[in-house]
Parts: C-alpha cells; structure tokens; sequence
C-alpha cells in the first residue's frame, strides 16, 4: 500500500513516518510512504501557494493551481489512489474508515489544507473530507499524521500479534477495549482484580466483555 502526504511542511512528517509501527511496516515493505511538498507546485519565482481570498475576509487561502498539479502527481504513481482532504468541516475520522482503508488495497493520498483554508475547486478531485474533530488546528499535517497512523496499524502483517487489531478498542462494533493488567499482581495497595487470576478463561471472557461498555 502507497500513503502520500500532500503538505506544505515536509519536515513534520520524517520522526513519525519513521519511528515505531510506521517504520516497521516500511521495513517490512508492506507499506510505502511519500511526502509531497505543496511548495514544489508553487506559481512564479516564489513559489506561491496561496493568495488573499474573493469577497474579502482574513487569511490566506491556498491556490487551486498547486494544490491541482500536486494531486494529478500523486496520482501518476498511484492511479487508484483515493483522495483524502484534511478539513475541520470533513466526516469525522472512525476507526471503521481505517479498517476501510487499509482493506482495499488501494492507496491513498492525504491533502493537508493550511493558513485559513483552500480553494473550494480542489474539493472536485477529492474522493473524501475528514476530520479528526470539532476543533481546528494550525494545518492539516497533524490529522495525516493520525490518519496514516492508523490505517498503517491495520494493513496485515504490521501488528505482531495476528489478533491484535481485532481486539482493539472500537473493532467490534465500536466497543472500547478492556483493561489489561501485568505483573506484579499488587502495586501499592492496588490490585489486579481476582477474576484475571482464576484460570477461568470463560469468566474472565465474560468479564472483559462486560468491562467494553
């Protein structure tokens, strides 16, 4: 699977792309990661990406004109790549959109809007709007960042353990993961409840179920 990042501020992504699960599912090439730089698409001698918006207002908005000729190249390498923009007013981002992601073996290029938004025109080539949120942040690079996180994590083969997506919080029917606990069995004053000690598997299967309320 290809992930590319349509952003303005490359830098931001190295550490993460290359840290921890990220990492380990490029080592394991069972994913391929690519940063595309807005600014390389840019107008004129400056580059330019954004300019003042029609009506009036505050801010800058980015150009259709870069933002255009950055997808049409993330597209040449990836043809069937479904198109993903980064925005506050986007469907909120579930867990289920990144089971959905990461099963159709299809890549995905990831736009990061930025300063007070994009041209509306853009919206015409992008399959989909999300949202990490009912808040706004400064650009869109933090919800990439969250969104190739999580769809990478469930591309077979990345998790080490082969059910360990399937028992994750919201992958059965959006129900949160139960509590886990380790050795020692207390640790000042606190205990690890009885019933993960009892070697009763059906109980303790029955109480995980009723703690994923």
């Amino acid at each position: 699977m290809k992930i590319q990042v349509i952003t303005l501020f490359p830098e931001m992504f190295d550490k993460v792309l290359n840290t921890s699960m990220l990492w380990k599912a490029q080592d394991k090439k069972l994913v391929e990661y690519e940063v595309v730089n807005l600014r390389d698409f840019g107008l004129g001698p400056r580059k330019t990406v954004d300019d003042t918006p029609y009506g009036g207002g505050d801010g800058m908005v980015l150009k259709p004109e870069p933002l255009f000729a950055a997808v049409e190249h993330a597209k040449k390498s990836d043809k069937s790549a479904k198109v993903l923009l980064m925005t506050p007013r986007g469907k909120t981002f579930v867990q289920s959109d990144a089971r959905r992601f990461a099963k159709v073996n299809k890549g995905i290029i990831i736009v990061c809007g930025h300063y007070e938004g994009y041209d509306e025109r853009i919206t015409s080539i992008v399959d989909e709007e999300l949202s990490v949120g009912d808040y706004v942040l400064t650009g869109g690079e933090l919800p990439a960042m969250v969104v190739a996180d999580a769809v990478t994590r469930l591309i077979p083969g990345v998790l080490g353990g082969e059910n360990s997506a399937l028992e994750e919080s919201f992958s059965d029917k959006d129900e949160k993961e139960y509590p886990h606990y380790t050795r020692p069995e207390e640790f000042r004053g606190l205990k690890v409840p009885d019933i993960l000690l009892s070697g009763n598997h059906a109980e303790i299967v029955a109480w995980r179920r009723s703690q994923q309320k």
